[in-house]
């Protein structure tokens, strides 16, 4: 009998840990059900992504300060991590502009060595909190914030390549600098550059709104791949355009320029960075990423897990294992040369969009960004900045979420508030800041509605019987508890009539100690009114927290369907003499 127990334990500890082990590499669950036939849809799926990313990366490299070169190697390793450790199928790990524009400021500050070594601090913290199940922390950042933080983020990157688009020259650190040098040098605008540039934008947006579809007839699903593959279209031809022109000595825009040729060197990623005469230490590096450390993982987290959610079709996320697969994604990216990467929802609406059954998609994805790094390199250099400055103004474009605004107004007007802080601030002090301000608002804006919790109180009449009914719309805190009873009381002062006092619990599940105290006082308080008190359909967790605090409440609480009879048997309330003796001393 005793072995048969102790096998059934082991046979039940070992269940546990290899569901805990598949749950941590999922690909171990899905790889022994897979087929030819998934394999040929994410090849298809996989080379799609690969044309969009091959541009996009080169273009956010751009946005972080970065040699084109570093948005290539962002663009692979990713991939093939998440395929081990990724629990959505459609999710595309790799650079995004919003991650891009965060480690910008440390790039021009320093070099891009900064860039890598963020993409390796980012990891280690994102991996610890999957690996310490610190997710639920994202539900303290409410979508208003999360909204306006994105919109900024979309309005500063966009600003940021119009000086490009128009032939500028000159980076911009924020988006009252982006603005004010367009200004300046309005003079400066180059025609060819912004003609250039607007004709991509009007082809990009041209080649989005095409008729195609995926399952239709042959010209529909061509359509489709067309509309698909609509930024690696921009910018072959725009660098085709400009090898020809250039192959002729005119060169009227400006390219991109030589990029770095072949793989980026393996290597551990660089904790001292030396610029112009002076070694930044470790420990310098980290003060000088300051509360970067902080914000960049966890909006790399939000952005991820959000994308994750939008395109998991009613199956559960496992919020720590993304944390877990984002992080792994960063750590091995830093030894490639690698900016931080997140979850990008261009490409993962283009691998959802081609059908991708498993994350071998990205096997593929990462496959043909290591053949461009290779292979292809001596010819992005006659890229146009202008089309890549499209591109990302197209991208941005539609992350803008300009109906927010609408649907908060029409909802609960109050959430615009931190929506709005959030923006203004991200625009005008940073994106981190904007991000901190719009979480204090939100907490502000929880701790008053804690402190002001939603009361009715009004008069009825029952039975020829006319009493104050006081009902709490929600559970009752400490910061509401002296606001519940100066409201009983001053309604009841601008009474000459002593009314006997209902307090309807039916939505307080619960109270704490403070509640409890001036409840007490209350019930004295009205006493000395000659007014009676009656806690009407508390729940029994409210109720025993109340009558732990003062038994003598017990004759208080009713249940009584009938109010009439709520009143009879009702103990007289200590006046406040009384209530002196019995509990202050």
């Amino acid at each position: 009998m005793a072995n048969n127990l102790e096998n059934h334990e082991n046979h039940r500890v070992i269940k546990y840990f290899l569901g805990l082990f598949l749950r941590r590499i999922p690909i171990l669950a899905w790889l022994p059900l897979y087929s030819w036939g998934k394999l040929l849809q994410d090849i298809l799926a996989g080379l799609t992504v690969g044309l969009t990313a091959i541009p996009q990366g080169i273009a956010y490299a751009t946005v972080a300060g970065l040699p084109a070169q570093y948005g290539l190697y962002s663009s692979f390793m990713g991939c093939f991590v998440y395929l081990i450790f990724g629990s959505t199928k459609q999710v595309t790990v790799g650079p995004t502009a919003l991650m891009a524009l965060l480690v910008q400021k440390h790039v021009i500050k320093l070099g891009e060595d900064l860039a890598v070594l963020m993409c390796f601090l980012a990891g280690i913290v994102i991996t610890f909190m999957g690996i310490l199940r610190l997710g639920f922390l994202l539900d303290f950042i409410s979508m208003p914030v999360i909204c306006g933080f994105t919109n900024a983020a979309a309005i500063i990157i966009g600003t940021s390549q119009l000086g490009t688009l128009l032939g500028i020259k000159g980076r911009s650190e924020s988006f009252i600098d982006a603005i004010s040098q367009i200004i300046n040098k309005i003079n400066k605008i180059q025609l060819w550059d912004t003609v250039l540039g607007g004709c991509s934008m009007i082809v990009l947006i041209l080649l989005k709104k095409l008729p195609g579809k995926k399952s239709g007839s042959f010209f529909e699903k061509f359509m489709w791949l067309i509309s698909l593959a609509r930024n690696a279209i921009v910018v072959i031809v725009g660098t085709l355009i400009a090898y020809i022109l250039f192959s002729y000595e005119i060169k009227p825009f400006q390219i991109t320029g030589n990029i770095t040729e072949g793989l980026p060197p393996f290597s551990l990623p660089p904790f001292t960075v030396i610029n112009g005469n002076h070694t930044y230490t470790f420990v310098m590096l980290i003060k000088e990423f300051g509360s970067s450390l902080l914000s960049i993982p966890l909006i790399g987290i939000l952005e991820s897990i959000a994308i994750a959610k939008a395109f998991a079709k009613g199956k559960t996320v496992d919020a720590n294992q993304e944390m877990l697969a984002l992080g792994l994604c960063n750590i091995f990216g830093s030894f490639v040369r690698s900016l931080p990467v997140t979850g990008s929802f261009t490409r993962t609406t283009v691998n959802n969009a081609s059908g991708v059954k498993t994350p071998m998609g990205g096997v593929i994805t990462g496959s043909l960004v290591l053949l461009a790094c290779g292979l292809l390199t001596s010819t992005f250099k006659f890229i146009p900045k202008a089309t890549l400055a499209a591109v990302i103004i197209i991208a941005m474009f539609s992350m803008f979420e300009i109906h927010i605004f609408i649907i908060l107004w029409r909802t609960k007007k109050i959430d615009l508030v931190p929506l709005t802080v959030t923006l203004l601030c991200c625009l005008v002090v940073g994106l981190e800041y904007g991000m901190i301000a719009g979480i204090a608002v939100n907490l502000i804006l929880l701790l008053y509605f804690a402190a002001r919790p939603g009361l009715l109180i009004e008069e009825r009449i029952v039975d020829g019987l006319t009493m104050l009914f006081v009902s709490p719309k929600q559970s009752l805190s400490f910061p509401a508890a002296e606001y519940l009873r100066e409201r009983v009381m001053s309604w009841c002062d601008k009474k000459s009539e002593n009314l006997p006092v209902i307090v309807d619990g039916r939505n307080v599940l619960r109270i704490d100690t403070t509640v409890a105290k001036n409840l007490a006082l209350l019930v004295s308080d009205l006493a000395t009114r000659n007014q009676k008190l009656i806690f009407w359909n508390w729940s029994e967790d409210a109720k025993q927290t109340l009558i732990c605090y003062d038994p003598s409440l017990a004759a208080y609480c009713k249940s009584s369907d009938s109010i009439i009879q709520l009143f009879k048997g009702c103990p007289k309330s200590p006046g406040p003499v009384e209530y002196f003796i019995n509990y202050a001393l």
